[in-house]
């Protein structure tokens, strides 16, 4: 049996999809804090368990009698260790066979701020003496593909990236990644630094998303403090302002960069390319 945890998220649903193809419904287990939010996956004949990464008690229930767990990192950034360390205590405790983490990419040495949890979270989970399998993810694209209809209104992309490389991949290929080392043998002890095939400056973001809409867009580099004002003044919390221009300042550093292909090799096919999602993403 494989639970998911964080079901109810973009990439805990698009897991479960991917897992639906080779494994039984009723082998996956939807861990989630609101089972209401999961009612179709629950039609499907997924098993559906409530469990919250803040109530240590429901996570040992929403695992009992499962082999396999994927944590999905927490969202809530600033609280994530102590949420961690909750389902891997958990996971001990039910005696779970194989974790599976998201972390991020390179977290032993990312220059990311954001990577500080999920370096303290892998060493967690290595104390713990669970077999694991570290996911560490780099950048979704759609994370810059949301900032699309702005650039577009205004004819200019904002960020702090510089001239550095990102090597983003759809969030979907990273959800194939996290099916397959919980179906594949032997993930014990792997780590996968997981990104696209390709990589791209914001200023070649801003130029193919020109070629594309047919509308000019230039890439403007502002300092860190100028962009996290920007995003705050577009409407953004400032927490994810703050994450947001911190990222860039990493990505400006090569923390977006990674030229491996482990992505592709782990799933079996080419990470989806920026420019197909471009396309996709406009209006």
């Amino acid at each position: 049996m494989i639970v998911i945890t964080g079901a109810s998220g973009q990439l805990g649903r698009l897991v479960i999809d991917i897992l639906l193809k080779s494994v039984p419904a009723q082998q996956i287990v939807a861990a989630v804090r609101d089972p209401q939010k999961v009612a179709d996956l629950a039609a499907l004949g997924i098993q559906v368990r409530q469990a919250d990464y803040d109530q240590p008690a429901t996570l040992v229930k929403a695992f009992a009698g499962a082999d396999k767990l994927l944590l999905i990192s927490a969202t809530e950034i600033g609280r994530r260790l102590p949420q961690h360390r909750a389902v891997i205590d958990a996971a001990k405790q039910v005696g779970i066979s194989l974790l599976a983490y998201t972390s991020i990419l390179h977290a032993d040495s990312s220059p990311l701020p954001l990577a500080t949890e999920h370096r303290l979270t892998e060493a967690l989970i290595q104390a713990s003496g669970i077999p694991a399998v570290v996911l560490r993810n780099g950048w979704y694209s759609e994370n810059y593909l949301a900032s699309i209809p702005a650039a577009l209104t205004y004819g200019v992309l904002l960020g702090s990236a510089g001239d550095g490389r990102i090597a983003s991949a759809a969030r979907a290929d990273y959800a194939a990644a996290a099916a397959a080392v919980l179906t594949l043998d032997g993930q014990a002890g792997r780590v996968y630094e997981l990104a696209g095939d390709a990589s791209y400056s914001l200023a070649e973001f801003a130029q193919e998303l020109s070629q594309q809409s047919g509308t000019l867009v230039g890439y403007q580099n502002l300092p860190e403090a100028e962009f996290k004002a920007a995003l705050v003044g577009a409407g953004l919390p400032e927490g994810i302002a703050t994450l947001l221009s911190e990222s860039d300042i990493g990505a400006s550093k090569g923390g977006l960069f990674d030229d491996s292909h482990q992505l592709s090799q782990l799933i079996g096919y080419p990470t989806t390319p920026i420019a197909v999602q471009i396309q996709a993403a406009l209006p």
